[in-house]
């Protein structure tokens, strides 16, 4: 998640964690899986890069069942008609969530840049696309 420097970092830290405290065990380790690093923006301003990275079955699953409680039936719709779009070559699986819908305790896909980006790295043996479509449609469908 990119955070600008006119951003207020804390808010933007909440929306992330409206993603993550729901998915962990132990909500108090969050923070050790949160890595913020510094760059530079497209126009030299400074930016900051956030991310967490959840790999736990459980706590993915966590995940899953906090989208599917949280998500309203009309981005589920749009959810369904984009879901080959969103699944790569290499099985990742993308979404991207308003940021400041996030920071008000709302789940709100957005097509914009200012975003809280879910990447989905789905499983199969043997590997292969197709059945991972229908396990994203499973879990997210």
């Amino acid at each position: 998640m990119l955070t600008h420097a006119t951003e207020n970092k804390s808010r933007v830290l909440q929306a992330l964690d409206f993603f993550l405290i729901p998915c962990l065990r132990h909500p108090e380790d969050k923070d050790k899986l949160v890595q913020t690093v510094t760059a530079d923006g497209h126009f030299g301003n400074p930016v900051s890069i956030t991310t967490a990275e959840v790999t736990k079955k459980n706590e993915c699953m966590k995940f899953v069942e906090f989208f599917n409680q949280n998500i309203s039936e009309e981005d589920r719709d749009l959810l369904r008609s984009q879901m080959t779009e969103r699944l790569d070559d290499d099985l990742n699986f993308y979404m991207r969530f308003d940021k400041q819908a996030a920071y008000a305790g709302k789940l709100k896909f957005t097509e914009s840049q200012d975003a809280v980006f879910v990447r989905v790295k789905i499983e199969t043996y043997p590997r292969s696309w197709e059945k991972a479509g229908a396990v994203v449609e499973e879990l997210f469908g």
